[in-house]
């Protein structure tokens, strides 16, 4: 319990006696971050930890009038944007606030690449992190469909058809994702359920252990940094950082309320699947530079399926990616290299330039 000549009151004395708040407090006024030109990165594993927490309430406002089923689904989101006040608003902030937090954390991991922060002793909190991002998008690619509108369910079509080429499983993890042979009113109760209970699940238990190994071992220094400083510069966690981390937390907040109130969220027509599919279906943004890549593949490739083979290609980068840090000794050990920060650049062109031409190439189917 705290001493009873601090500068507290009442209240937080009446807390500190049952939940501990001295203990806390002790432990946010040890922890220190550290201080050089490369700080700036920092703070983008805040600004996704606070989109992810509006993601997680918008969305539970949106569960009070959303209904997943392939009748309704249109029809209520329909209703929640013209007659529910402010559902509109609600709905665009929830998509735009996914659209920046995967964009955050797409930074977030680039920098801990590039800055080699999965270093010893930190091999788990990178890992953790890889899983948290398969996460997301899986948020992102299951969200997609629930509107039940044109565009959502082809591009949904087209994403479960590519799941198909995995090799051995393909067949039954389409079968799995859709609920059946086709994308139907099952595939959306499926992808509703995946959505709200399956990721939100694993996404705490992930992120509580992301956050509790953030904590343990701190920021990591660049090793080039930690070679040149003799002492390392700090600043206090508490208030320096954490006021800090708000000025980012509430800039975010402004970009995503400009976002959503002069770009709101189109519901579009209602699924038809008897309907041809629209000329130049595209999926989400994050998801064009695995779609580009499979489309410029040719149809076969030493006599295997070219998609097959980009599929199989895909597995085994993410694979590398979540070995990064058993693979890099020598950033391991401390000791300059620069192998896997080319690879990170080339990472970072790969997914700008074949996004860039997903989006610019005029379609002709």
């Amino acid at each position: 319990m705290a001493a009873p000549d601090k500068p507290h009151g009442r209240v937080w004395h009446w807390l500190d006696a049952r939940v501990g708040l001295a203990e806390v407090e002790k432990l946010a006024k040890k922890k220190q971050v550290p201080v050089h030109r490369h700080t700036v990165w920092y703070y983008f594993g805040g600004m996704t930890l606070f989109l992810f927490t509006v993601q997680v309430a918008t969305g539970i406002l949106l569960l009070f009038y959303y209904r997943p089923s392939a009748e309704e689904a249109y029809e209520s989101v329909q209703f929640l944007m013209a007659e529910v006040e402010f559902g509109w608003l609600i709905r665009s902030i929830h998509a735009w606030s996914a659209n920046l937090m995967i964009f955050t954390l797409f930074v977030h991991l680039f920098s801990v690449l590039l800055l080699k922060a999965y270093r010893q002793p930190r091999e788990i909190t990178w890992v953790s992190g890889i899983g948290l991002m398969a996460l997301a998008l899986g948020f992102g690619f299951t969200g997609y469909l629930l509107p039940w509108n044109e565009l959502a369910f082809f591009a949904t079509k087209v994403g479960t058809e590519i799941t198909g080429a995995v090799p051995v499983a393909g067949s039954f993890l389409r079968r799995l994702l859709r609920g059946g042979d086709e994308v139907t009113g099952a595939t959306l109760t499926r992808f509703y359920g995946i959505h709200v209970a399956v990721l939100p699940a694993l996404t705490m238990g992930l992120l509580g252990l992301h956050l509790f190994l953030v904590q343990r071992h701190g920021m990591g220094v660049p090793p080039g940094v930690e070679r040149r400083q003799a002492a390392p510069r700090t600043m206090p966690f508490v208030p320096n950082f954490l006021l800090r981390d708000l000025v980012g937390w509430l800039s975010a907040l402004a970009i995503l309320a400009a976002l959503a109130a002069y770009f709101p969220t189109e519901l579009g027509k209602k699924a038809d699947p008897f309907a041809p599919a629209p000329i130049g279906i595209k999926p989400e943004w994050y998801f064009m530079f695995m779609f580009k890549a499979l489309k410029y593949l040719p149809s076969d490739i030493l006599g295997i399926e070219g998609e097959i083979v980009g599929v199989v290609g895909f597995g085994l980068g993410g694979l590398f990616l979540l070995l990064v840090p058993f693979l890099d000794r020598r950033a391991a050990r401390g000791q300059p290299g620069r192998v896997f920060t080319w690879i990170g650049i080339g990472l970072i062109l790969f997914i700008v330039v074949l996004t860039y031409l997903g989006y610019t190439e005029v379609a002709t189917r």
